[in-house]
């Protein structure tokens, strides 16, 4: 979240104030917040001056949780605990929350917040375990959604294993740390299984799990981290090796087998979306209303028109007999497509609206596309010539033109 977030919590704030403008509580607010700016900071001083004035505000829930995230913002360690934890003890389980609480607490070596964090992180696990019975509809977003989960239940069981070494509960805080793992084989993953079995006296079992971190290829990972794990592998194997006389073909072991672990979960990921991870929009494969999938590789060779659309978009249905007028201006032609792309959260929507709307039921889902080409708003209509290259986009539309102006680019994508 940045500054423009806070922005829209002051206006939000604001407005609920205006709401009722003879209340002494709102006055105060509205006051307090036109004096504060749009900054996170003042945003800060002026919720908490509010709240020391009126302790019992009917809305003081809602503005801790405004206040958790500013603090998250400004990366203020002591306003994170203080209203994460109680906007955490009223039953709010959110997921952002509980990560930055925890973070915060496992940032000492201290027993009672090492309790607590026990506590939320399995909160934190539950709540991931929520995301995964939620699984999108849209196989565009499965990916995205597999993703998220894992590195949820990685988090989780991280979290886990910290709190649990604090403890003394080291055989606990093993497992915990190989099942996070399993779930998200990481550098942060296998960095954490590496020194849950250092406390456990299995130390070239943790010179493995050292090199696993050491060799995966991480975004999230830092410089600083990497070097800390070659750091820690190289003074653990001399120690109990003498010297670093082999680590080399340890680290080729650990390189083979992790790559060999990620692979097969790369193929998990494809066979959950065939779209996973391609760059080019024309080896997309897009399913359809009907159930019949359409490789877009297929339509090489000619000009493709995509029409990106939903159901809730009321300029699409305004400009909606305008495309179908365009259509009909070039008939039937073997060298030029036009492709209804729908972009609904909810496929279940659309079969519905089509017949409501009498439209021609020959649609086909997104499935990720839109995100590759970076359509974020709609309508957007994307034109792409014979060599499968994107040579024109047209976003949103000019009710008296819309006709003439795509006409006009499908024209030149044939090159007439």
């Amino acid at each position: 979240m940045r500054a423009v977030v806070f922005i829209a919590l002051l206006l939000a704030a604001v407005c609920a104030a205006q709401s009722n403008p003879a209340d002494a509580e709102d006055s105060h607010l509205r006051s307090l917040l036109e004096e504060a700016g749009s900054g996170p900071f003042e945003f800060i001083r002026a919720i908490e001056k509010h709240l020391e004035k009126f302790p019992d505000s009917p809305r003081r829930a809602e503005m801790e949780r405004s206040l958790v995230k500013a603090a998250i913002e400004t990366k203020d360690d002591d306003r994170i605990l203080r209203y994460g934890e109680r906007v955490i003890a009223q039953g709010d389980d959110d997921p952002q929350t509980l990560e930055r609480v925890i973070r915060v607490l496992l940032s000492r070596d201290n027993k009672d917040r090492a309790t607590r964090a026990l506590r939320y992180s399995r909160e934190y696990e539950d709540a991931v375990r929520m995301i995964e019975k939620e699984k999108p509809t849209r196989r565009g977003d499965q990916v995205l959604w597999r993703g998220e989960v894992d590195r949820g239940f990685g988090r989780a069981f991280v979290f886990q294993a910290r709190a649990l070494s604090t403890l003394g509960r080291h055989e606990e805080a093993a497992s915990a740390a190989a099942a996070g793992y399993e779930r998200d084989p990481s550098a942060e993953t296998a960095r954490e299984a590496a020194l849950t079995l250092m406390r456990t006296g299995k130390e070239m079992e943790a010179v493995e799990r050292f090199a696993d971190a050491f060799v995966i290829w991480d975004p999230r990972n830092t410089d600083a981290a990497h070097a800390e794990d070659r750091k820690r592998m190289g003074e653990l194997y001399r120690k109990l090796r003498g010297s670093e006389a082999g680590l080399g073909d340890l680290i080729l072991q650990a390189y083979d087998r992790t790559a060999a672990l990620l692979e097969k979960r790369r193929e998990a990921i494809r066979r959950l979306d065939s779209n996973a991870g391609l760059e080019d929009p024309m080896q997309f494969t897009l399913s359809s209303l009907n159930g019949e999938d359409l490789a877009l590789s297929s339509l090489r060779g000619k000009v493709v028109v995509f029409d990106f659309w939903a159901t809730w978009c009321g300029p699409c249905r305004v400009q909606h007999p305008q495309y179908e007028a365009v259509k009909k201006k070039f008939g039937e032609r073997g060298d030029l497509v036009f492709l209804s792309v729908n972009t609904d959260e909810d496929p279940n929507m659309v079969a519905g609206f089509l017949e409501r709307n009498g439209w021609d039921k020959s649609i086909y889902f997104e499935d990720g596309l839109s995100r590759l080409l970076r359509v974020s708003s709609i309508p957007t209509t994307i034109i792409a010539n014979r060599r499968g290259e994107i040579v024109s986009r047209i976003v949103g539309f000019d009710p008296g033109r819309f006709t003439e102006i795509l006409s006009e680019r499908i024209r030149e994508a044939l090159g007439e």
